[in-house]
């Protein structure tokens, strides 16, 4: 597999060294340890919003650090959970005393140094709470995850707790909204090939010409079939049905309770789509697939929502959150209400995403 890279193990930094000279007005970088922030952080009085993963799903999450989305990214390794040390720097950088927002995707790696780093935040005096995004009607407690994993929905996330950071809500009201976003998320993806990482240098997995994986992880985690290429119609029926026809799901994840000063067990349930109900509707492309065919998906995906009596009333299509170079594309719908539409309509300035400014 052909990259442009110098050394596998310079990938990461001499990215990082790339995006703060192309966009020194938007953002700083920390190489040790690594970390992007905005470049006017920390900002008094506002809840600072963080959240990071495993390099390789650019632009997720260092292309969203700005004005309106995140006040920090950790990027790790490639496919590979940031560590605590990390997290607890971004979170001093940008601390601006009104506390910080961890967004955690339900990665096991990613749960365990989010809480750690938490934790290690409140022993330096800063108030921090997790929020977990576990969207994935595909796969429920694989190799890598206890429950569902966190993908689509994680980008929404942090635009809409974004948006409402930049309008002053306070910690807990941030926390209860990345919560409610989490829970009226649902997401599906399918790979049509497979993704090198620099360091290995041949694919992750292998597909046969004509295979294809349903439900597949962002980072080439096994999906619920494997089966032989299907029309765009088809494969859109697939995944989009998966969403509509998700039920009810319930599972218990930790939390920190401010109250109480510990970790608590929370029990929450997605409620299922109903007729009626209003949606974001975000087609994301894997890394390798090209725009034209992510709007063939989309127009599937309209008519299969406007004969449910689902009504589309904002949409996302493009390269969000990618598996390096992988071909293929997930569809997140998001249940939005009132105060859901005006954060995401609401300006944002970051290296990879621009409206209103």
């Amino acid at each position: 597999m052909k990259k442009l890279i110098n050394k596998p193990e310079d990938f990461i930094r001499e990215s990082l060294e790339g995006m703060a000279v192309a966009h020194s007005d938007l953002i700083k970088v920390n190489y040790d340890p690594a970390f992007v922030y905005r470049a006017d952080a920390p900002l008094q009085g506002k809840v600072a919003i963080i959240s990071g993963g495993g390099s390789g799903h650019e632009p997720m999450h260092a292309g969203f650090v700005g004005r309106g989305m995140l006040d920090a990214a950790c990027p790790g390794e490639v496919f590979t959970s940031p560590t605590p040390d990390q997290m607890l720097e971004a979170a001093k950088q940008v601390n601006g005393g009104a506390g910080i927002l961890y967004i955690v995707k339900n990665y096991s790696g990613d749960v365990m140094n989010f809480e750690m780093a938490m934790e290690l935040a409140h022993a330096e005096g800063i108030r921090v709470l997790n929020i977990l995004i576990d969207d994935d009607v595909a796969v429920k407690d694989s190799l890598y995850t206890q429950g569902r994993r966190g993908v689509g929905t994680t980008v929404l996330a942090e635009k809409i707790c974004g948006a409402a950071a930049e309008q002053g809500y306070n910690l807990s009201q941030l926390a209860n909204l990345c919560r409610r976003v989490n829970l009226h998320g649902r997401s599906m993806g399918i790979a049509l090939t497979s993704c090198t990482t620099p360091a290995k240098g041949t694919p992750t997995f292998e597909l046969a010409d004509r295979e294809i994986e349903l439900g597949i992880g962002i980072h080439g985690e096994p999906g619920t079939e494997r089966t032989t290429i299907k029309t765009v119609d088809e494969i859109t029926e697939i995944l989009t049905r998966s969403l509509i026809e998700d039920t009810a799901y319930t599972r218990t994840v930790r939390e920190w309770n401010e109250d109480k000063g510990e970790w608590t067990d929370v029990e929450l349930i997605d409620p299922p789509l109903v007729k009626g109900d209003r949606l974001l509707a975000f087609v994301n492309g894997m890394g390798g697939t090209p725009v034209s065919e992510l709007y063939l998906v989309y127009r599937k995906l309209a008519e299969i929502c406007q004969q449910q009596g689902l009504q589309i009333v904002r949409n996302l299509i493009g390269s969000y959150i990618t598996s390096l170079e992988m071909q293929g594309c997930s569809i997140t719908l998001l249940k939005l209400d009132d105060e859901m539409i005006g954060l995401w309509d609401a300006p944002v300035k970051t290296p990879s995403w621009r409206w209103g400014i």
